[in-house]
């Protein structure tokens, strides 16, 4: 009998935020899945899973370099459903473990896909806490309300996409935006929304903070756990 697939969001790092289904999964799991961001690190979401388990587990960790390289990520996502399918194949049950949630810019998405397209396996998706939910809540802040509109920008490539959301939307999430933090500011303080921002880094894990004044782009944050909320109506839960 074949195993399962599964793919945990474990949430934003906080373990007390994952869902009773997704902590159930790794209780089931016989192999927690992970991908490393380098050869000396450990993953978060890895680190996340670890707090939530009485007893080690078998861990394997796939290697995902921080590269847009398509054709260097293609070979890794091949590489890595060939690790996890041949677990699938002796009957286990493995569980790959993300931030947040497993249908948001996660590296989960495609290696579902690979493992899918490999053959008919079981694959069960659970959902998890999102990290910009735990950081709107951490900041007190609605992410909309009533009517409102709500846009999720990843700031990677396209700073005139980020300005045409901030200028049509009431709400936006602006992700992935370490290295264009301070692009960012300047384009706030040019459409007037400097004040209307919060900027939120590693929210459910040590060290995280949350930060509404964004006056002074020169100390220029850098973490890649970390985003910005803009609200047009800003008004908190307070």
């Amino acid at each position: 009998m074949k195993g399962v697939f599964y793919g945990v969001g474990v949430g934003p790092g906080d373990p007390d935020l994952i869902t009773l289904k997704g902590y159930r999964a790794l209780q089931e799991a016989d192999v927690i899945c992970s991908p490393k961001p380098a050869a000396d690190k450990e993953g978060v979401a890895l680190a996340v899973a670890r707090q939530l388990l009485p007893q080690p587990k078998p861990v394997l960790e796939l290697p995902f370099p921080m590269t847009r390289d398509k054709a260097k990520l293609e070979t890794c996502w091949n590489d890595a459903a060939r690790r996890i399918t041949a677990l699938l194949e002796q009957g286990q049950k493995v569980a790959f473990v993300t931030l947040g949630d497993p249908g948001l810019y996660s590296t989960y998405t495609y290696l579902c896909r690979k493992v899918r397209q490999a053959g008919a396996y079981q694959i069960v998706t659970i959902p998890g806490v999102a990290s910009f939910a735990a950081c709107a809540a951490e900041a007190r802040l609605p992410l909309a309300e009533g009517d409102e509109k709500l846009a999720i920008i990843p700031t990677v490539k396209d700073l005139q996409a980020v300005r045409a959301a901030l200028q049509n939307f009431e709400n936006v999430v602006l992700m992935k935006i370490s290295r264009r933090y301070g692009e960012l500011v300047n384009i706030l303080k040019e459409l007037g929304l400097h004040d209307r921002a919060v900027y939120a880094s590693r929210c459910g894990l040590a060290g995280g903070f949350v930060k509404h004044n964004l006056t002074e782009p020169e100390s220029e944050p850098g973490d890649y756990l970390s985003l910005l909320i803009v609200k047009k109506n800003k008004h908190g839960c307070d």
